[in-house]
């Protein structure tokens, strides 16, 4: 791993070590519907949102079965609820007839269903089952290893792959969540603190 990929790996897991998931979860389902839901939402609304709906729909049966409507319905204020709803439900509904009701531990049966793509497999992967398969890119990941010189690629997909390429597989989780956390707390989009971050000396956008 090179020089500056390494620092920057060190001070970061050294100035956030409670990195960690921000959804709110108690089960592999919980995770599942909470990361569906986080498309395009933000983790505190969806972490307003859960509470109620994860008593209303407690099981895979429960959302296999609701009326569509209902479910759109108590998720609404997430975003693109329609479609959220039907990936919810449909997922729920392949687990119990494909995966005897268990929700799948790798990365290729994960991503065969409705709205999991390969960020939301690796949050589950990583944060229920333990497997680092790859390396959780959201915005801020993305944002923030672009602007560190960690990466070049300009999708969430190629910056990925150079994140696994550059980084040992042992530290991809740790890495997705402290690139999270300072692109929350330090890195910010539009106004970056560069005076109070911990890695400017080997960041080429603050040089």
């Amino acid at each position: 791993m090179p020089q500056h990929a390494k620092r920057i790996l060190a001070v970061l897991k050294k100035s956030y070590p409670d990195a960690a998931c921000a959804l709110d979860f108690h089960s592999p389902l919980e995770l599942m519907v909470a990361t569906i839901l986080s498309a395009q939402c933000t983790d505190v609304r969806v972490n307003q949102v859960t509470p109620k709906l994860f008593k209303q729909f407690p099981t895979l049966h429960d959302y296999a079965n609701v009326p569509l409507e209902r479910l759109e319905d108590a998720i609404r204020s997430t975003g693109f609820f329609r479609n959220k709803a039907k990936n919810i439900q449909n997922a729920c509904r392949e687990i119990i007839e494909r995966f005897d009701g268990d929700v799948p531990d790798t990365m290729e049966q994960l991503i065969t269903l409705p709205g999991i793509g390969r960020k939301t497999a690796n949050v589950i992967l990583s944060n229920i089952f333990g497997k680092n398969e790859g390396v959780v890119v959201d915005t801020h990941v993305f944002r923030v290893s672009r602007r560190l010189g960690l990466a070049q690629g300009k999708t969430p997909e190629k910056v990925e792959q150079e994140l696994m390429q550059l980084i040992p597989q042992s530290d991809w989780s740790a890495l997705g969540h402290a690139l999270v956390f300072h692109g929350r707390r330090v890195c910010n989009a539009r106004k970056p603190r560069c005076a109070d971050c911990p890695v400017a000396k080997d960041c080429p956008a603050k040089r």
